[in-house]
């Protein structure tokens, strides 16, 4: 009888074991891109912090806006574009982290005597709709007072297409120029068919900081798993941050398969270095920039204050002595 019992009740514990590691699954939306390495080794690490981690990955940002939307995940890790425009337009997130800066550039063929922003007049370039990288582009043609348009008649005519299809684009003189994100402008310009014109920084948004958004039911009703979540994501981005060999090996094995090299991936990451933190003022800024260049379609502009909230992020840097 004793053993019995014994039994019954490794079985009850191992139930509720389960059952609790059942409850600490988070449900995260990523993007392929070396910026987004840190977000993505989350999930390594997760059972050492107490919890599951499943990781979706998205051609864009709007699409892990989408997908929290109906209720498909807990954190999505995008641009602050696609978060911006999500709240705007409804989206139930709050930004809680950032999590990469920087992580554009435009890219000129050799052969295209472009050397700066003015010299686009009467070229083709080529960029993501609605993502940050048409945000910096829009900011950085205005500011150099040209046109633009996707239609014929403007200073500069855009050509909207996926990141995976710029470069390709590119490569085969069907444009002038991109704005890419990374690594694939640093394969751009390491394999010989695009040299750098800038980095698009020079705008009143300076260098982007790419945001970890969270749904706010899973903010207000899934609070300790919340900050279990937030504290593997700085002890992540901490690990990047100061290990460069294991960022690279994970980045260059597990996310692109060696599809990209050593040179790819260290020239991306010195345009787009791993953070942790976001302000307020730079979403609030980054909004208004959007707002006056049309890009994104907004119902209200949403005010940073409001919904930009850090408070798990310092405990989980102050837990780990991070400053």
């Amino acid at each position: 009888m004793s053993k019995f019992r014994l039994l019954s009740a490794a079985i009850v514990a191992a139930f509720a074991a389960n059952s609790a590691q059942a409850q600490d699954v988070v449900r995260l939306g990523n993007l392929k891109f070396a910026h987004y390495g840190a977000v993505s080794y989350i999930k390594e690490i997760a059972p050492k912090c107490g919890i599951k981690v499943v990781e979706h990955v998205f051609a864009k940002g709007p699409d892990v806006m989408q997908a929290i939307l109906a209720g498909e995940l807990d954190v999505g890790a995008t641009a602050s574009e696609a978060a911006i425009q999500g709240r705007a337009n409804g989206a139930p997130i709050f930004v809680v982290a950032g999590f990469a800066k920087g992580g554009a550039r435009l890219v000129a063929r050799p052969d295209s005597n472009i050397k700066s922003i003015k010299d686009l007049k009467g070229k083709k370039v080529g960029v993501t709709r609605g993502g940050i990288h048409e945000v910096l582009l829009a900011a950085e043609l205005s500011q150099a007072g040209l046109t633009y348009s996707d239609q014929p008649g403007k200073d500069v005519q855009l050509v909207f297409l996926a990141f995976a299809d710029l470069n390709q684009a590119l490569l085969g003189k069907n444009l002038d120029a991109i704005m890419q994100s990374e690594p694939q402008s640093s394969q751009a310009i390491n394999k010989g068919f695009g040299v750098e014109v800038m980095k698009p920084y020079d705008t009143p948004i300076g260098e982007p900081v790419r945001t970890m958004v969270m749904s706010e039911m899973f903010y207000n009703e899934k609070r300790p798993v919340a900050a279990k979540f937030m504290k593997c994501f700085v002890q992540a981005t901490k690990t990047f941050i100061d290990d460069k060999a294991v960022a690279e090996k994970y980045v260059r094995e597990s996310i692109f398969k060696n599809q990209i090299t050593a040179d790819d991936f260290q020239d991306a990451i010195s345009n787009s270095p791993y953070t942790y933190d976001i302000t307020p003022k730079h979403i609030q800024v980054t909004t208004d920039v959007m707002g006056k260049s049309g890009v994104g379609k907004m119902r209200k502009p949403p005010v940073a204050t409001e919904w930009v909230k850090t408070d798990l992020l310092d405990e989980a840097k102050k837990s780990l002595n991070i400053k």
